[in-house]
């Protein structure tokens, strides 16, 4: 099913719906009764939308998961904890919701998925928002020369949170505020309590003075601004966490150029030759980077997986649903890793680009434009 066949018109809708039940069955081996998807029918001709029970939620967000092509932990899609919050109405309890959600996801440093979801959009109401990327994340500060203090990523939503009022330290690794909107309502802005904000260090185990670097990353990514689809219905705001791959950060956070950009930092330290490529100073730099993650992590008691583990599981996955006659749906420039990509089995592979339902998908990452004219120039 096609994402614009699952949100077009309530006929649509409904189509969406019939086929999201069945599917449903499949997973649970259940057979839905035809009543439900009578009483389905007749919600969605009398209101043009239909709520959901919180089991077909349930279900619905594992086969999002298992659907999602960007992502390479979907081994364990079944062990997802699903927060139904579609009732909350105020920013308020919605912020204290995922004060909650972080808590339960950080687990004592067992990190484990959690998503909440919050209430969908329908005819009349966009539903929920929320403005981050992620529930945490890290500042980004435009020096007058041009350059960068703490991740360039993030300068624009930075500015925007700026104008909103927020006050920055102006330092590497600020945690910028949650913005949050609710349907006819301004956004507000919501500082995280800092004991939520678990820091893990960074420090090689064999290289002392890679902890006078300075670097830090936060123990576990709650993605923020993926919309679920589930039978036709659209949650814009359904917060999703799960542990890190090592690459994430040492390969794509702290490395990429155009945010920590630490390559070059690492490799003089190292007194590596950077005068030209063939010396594989980036290879031999991005190695340091990334065992210094790994071990940090570990050092703190935060669950991380490495590159290697990860993708055997994806094999793994990818095998299983196979055998249950089903194809996998997987963005292969996704799920190679940015790190020895070719000592990995899942580089050697191809898989299907196709999009299915339950799926999650990309908000847009400027919400602010629309009803917000004061922060159209920063937008």
């Amino acid at each position: 099913m096609s994402r614009t066949a699952a949100t077009a018109d309530p006929g649509s809708t409904a189509a969406a719906a019939a086929a999201f039940l069945k599917q449903a069955d499949r997973y649970t081996g259940r057979t839905a009764s035809p009543a439900r998807l009578a009483e389905i029918r007749a919600e969605i001709a009398e209101r043009d939308s239909y709520r959901q029970s919180t089991t077909e939620l349930e279900v619905g967000a594992k086969l999002a998961w298992r659907n999602h092509a960007r992502c390479v932990g979907k081994l364990y899609y079944r062990t997802l904890v699903v927060r139904d919050r579609r009732d909350l109405t105020a920013a308020e309890d919605v912020f204290r919701e995922l004060v909650e959600h972080q808590r339960l996801a950080f687990n004592g440093g067992r990190i484990r998925p959690v998503l909440t979801v919050f209430a969908p959009a329908g005819p009349g109401s966009p539903g929920v928002r929320i403005w981050n990327e992620q529930v945490l994340q890290y500042a980004g500060y435009r020096r007058p020369d041009g350059s960068t203090v703490g991740d360039p990523a993030n300068i624009r939503f930075t500015e925007v949170v700026t104008r909103m009022g927020w006050t920055g330290n102006g330092g590497r690794f600020d945690v910028l505020p949650l913005v949050i909107q609710v349907p006819d309502a301004a956004p507000q802005l919501f500082e995280l309590p800092p004991d939520l904000v678990v820091r893990i260090p960074i420090a090689h185990p064999d290289l002392p003075w890679f902890a006078d670097l300075g670097l830090e990353w936060y123990a576990f990514p709650t993605m923020s601004n993926r919309r679920l689809e589930i039978g036709g219905l659209r949650y814009p705001a359904a917060p999703f966490s799960g542990w890190y791959v090592n690459t994430e950060i040492g390969a794509r956070n702290l490395a990429d150029t155009d945010r920590y950009d630490m390559l070059p930092t690492v490799a003089d330290a190292l007194r590596l030759d950077r005068t030209h490529d063939r010396t594989l100073w980036k290879d031999r730099a991005l190695l340091e980077i990334n065992a210094a993650v790994l071990a940090s992590y570990e050092r703190a008691g935060v669950r991380m997986v490495d590159h290697h583990t990860i993708s055997d599981s994806f094999a793994r996955f990818v095998e299983a649903e196979r055998r249950a006659g089903r194809d996998v749906c997987a963005d292969w420039r996704w799920i190679v890793p940015p790190m020895s990509p070719a000592a990995t089995p899942v580089y050697h592979q191809t898989y299907l680009e196709t999009t299915e339902t339950p799926n999650f998908f990309r908000e847009p990452t400027t919400p602010y434009v629309t009803g917000c004219p004061a922060l159209r120039e920063v937008a």
